[in-house]
Parts: structure tokens; sequence; C-alpha cells
């Protein structure tokens, strides 16, 4: 049976790539084939006469399958600003995005989308991250960075997910923070909190060790 995920976030920096590569092999460990895919990412620089994104190429490279980095990343921006600004010249368009989905879907048993921003961040003039998410009618994990000010983010991205109508699995913690002060009773107040389980806590590391961190999740 097919999985697929959307994975959303706190915010910008919250940890969603880290969370989206452990989960990549999480999945492998227990056997199945898996493709992350990154359809929006601004921030990127030119490789071999392309533009390219170091969290998207994470995604290809963690992948089961070799694939074309355009279906992984069909739209990336140079300038590492919001995506409606970034892509003035090129504007996302969400069915264009479920078209490289749909290619990727029937190549692996686990597809990974991994957002940009967070819930509410715009990708073109009149659509957001959340519209995405619902065009491909995917439940959602979400990623919460572990930092000053987690346990308001949390809650309202969690309402707002509640309110799209789309099932939310569950919740990763990301410790982004090493100097934050007590994240453990951060993260258990946001465990009370929010009505969905706790996938893991993925602890800070300055080297990422991909298939550690997978240890560290259950779904």
């Amino acid at each position: 049976m097919k999985q697929a995920y959307f994975i959303t976030g706190t915010d910008t920096n919250a940890g969603k790539t880290i969370a989206t590569i452990a989960l990549l092999h999480y999945f492998k460990r227990l056997g199945k084939t898996v493709i992350g895919m990154k359809p929006v990412a601004a921030g990127c620089v030119f490789q071999a006469g392309r533009l390219c994104n170091d969290d998207a190429l994470l995604m290809q490279e963690h992948s089961s399958m070799p694939l074309d980095y355009s279906l992984i990343n069909p739209y990336p921006y140079e300038l590492a600003v919001s995506p409606h600004l970034a892509g003035h010249h090129n504007p996302v368009n969400l069915a264009t995005i479920a078209e490289c989905f749909d290619v990727l879907k029937p190549q692996a048993e686990v597809i990974l989308v991994e957002g940009a921003g967070g819930w509410f961040a715009p990708l073109n003039g009149h659509e957001a991250i959340n519209d995405l998410a619902q065009a491909l009618a995917l439940p959602i994990i979400l990623v919460v960075g572990i930092r000053l000010g987690c346990i308001n983010h949390a809650k309202l991205t969690y309402l707002a997910i509640c309110q799209s109508g789309l099932a939310c699995a569950g919740w990763i913690a990301v410790c982004v923070d090493p100097d934050m002060q007590m994240p453990g009773d951060n993260i258990a107040t946001i465990k009370l909190a929010l009505d969905v389980p706790l996938l893991g806590v993925l602890p800070f590391m300055a080297s990422v060790d991909f298939e550690f961190l997978a240890g560290q999740l259950v779904l």
C-alpha cells in the first residue's frame, strides 16, 4: 500500500529537511522504497547550468532511486526570499507540482513532500503552502522547531491544519537551538496541547547523522 505525507513546519528553519531525510531513512529501515520531494525552494545556486537547492539535492541523494532533479524540485528560485517574491518571473503553479507528484508516486512505496517555510508561507500572488497541501490531499506531519516561542507556533500551526480539513498524522520535535533552556519541558507542553502523536524528538547535531535520527522516530 502506498504512503505519502506532506511535511510542514512551524516556520522557516524549523528543521523540516532534517526531519524529512530522517523519515526517508526510517522507512528504508522498514524495507520500503522512498522518494523525497521539495517542490518549491528559494535560495538556489547554479550547478551544471541549472538552479539547484541544497535541501532538494539531499532529497535526491537519499531517495531510493535516481530521479530527475526537475521532478523533485520543479520550482527552484535563486533569491533566498519568500517564493511569491523570488518567483515573480516564474510563479508556482500547483497543477505543475501535482503532475510531478503523480509521476513520482508509482515509483516508490513512500513519498514525502516537504513544504517551504511555514503553513501560510505564500507561494504566488494568491496561494500558499496550505493550498499546496490541500491540492495534494496528503496527511500532514508537523515539524516543530524547538526554540523560544515554539509552544505558540506549534499550537497555531496545528489549529490551522485542523481547520484545513486535512488529517495530521503527528508531529516531530526538532531541537534546532542547542542553547535553548528547558527544551524537554517545552516538548512536554506541546505534547499535551496537540491531539496527535509525537512521532519523535530529533536532538541537535552539529554534524547530522540521519541514520541515528531515523532511530528516534516511530510512526
